[in-house]
């Protein structure tokens, strides 16, 4: 989910922005603002992926409050005035949207930002054979600890060892849907198929539940029981 905001004095121009992202599910809005000050306290006190900002507002533009955040989210203008719009790709603004804007030309914008973020980081290098594997995520069934190495299980049913240590990923793969249940083994959720106290199956494989990784497993249902209630 994609959190947003508005930031625009002129109501007509905000309500059809707030129409379009109704009509995303990835996108959901978080706040609405008429001036920069506003904007500035929304940024303050929730997080903002992605701001719809307008450019010609009182007290301060779009562009000089943009120039002044130290953080600043992923930014797409929204105005009637064509002039501005060197100065704001010169900020990286991920487009800018002249009004009034149309949903067809709203989604072209909104889509770039859906697909980067649905595949952002979605890969993980790793050494074997002596080459720098990509490995996609998603094939990964699960990963077994084996001494200094480990051995990654693909959908495909292949196999390979790598130098790492189980260890070494789990607190890069654990955002990810993945999941360490045992000292020897770290699970991707998205392949599960089946599990009791005792073990999980994915798919044909069935792996232990260790005793010590009890928080780690309570941690496995919860995500089961949210995707499940969410369907």
């Amino acid at each position: 989910m994609i959190n947003c905001i508005i930031v625009d004095d002129e109501p007509l121009a905000a309500r059809l922005l707030e129409n379009h992202i109704s009509k995303i599910d990835h996108l959901k809005l978080a706040g609405k603002a008429e001036n920069a000050m506003e904007a500035y306290q929304l940024l303050q006190n929730q997080s903002v992926d992605l701001m719809f900002l307008d450019i010609q507002m009182p007290h301060l533009n779009g562009i000089d409050f943009l120039r002044s955040l130290s953080q600043k989210p992923k930014t797409i203008f929204t105005t009637a005035y064509r002039d501005f719009a060197i100065q704001g790709f010169e900020l990286e603004a991920v487009d800018y949207l002249l009004k009034p804007i149309t949903f067809e030309r709203f989604f072209k914008s909104v889509e770039r930002i859906l697909r980067n973020s649905d595949h952002k980081d979605d890969f993980i290098i790793l050494k074997t054979e002596g080459m720098q594997r990509k490995i996609d995520l998603s094939e990964i069934v699960y990963i077994e600890s084996q001494g200094n190495d480990i051995k990654v299980t693909l959908a495909n049913h292949l196999s390979f060892i790598s130098k790492n240590k189980i260890a070494d990923l789990e607190s890069t793969l654990a955002s990810k849907g993945f999941v360490r249940i045992h000292r020897s083994f770290m699970i991707n959720t998205e392949c599960v198929t089946a599990f009791n106290n005792n073990e999980v199956h994915l798919s044909d494989y069935k792996i232990p539940v260790g005793r010590s990784y009890k928080i780690e497993f309570d941690r496995f249902i919860n995500i089961i029981s949210k995707r499940s209630l969410n369907k």
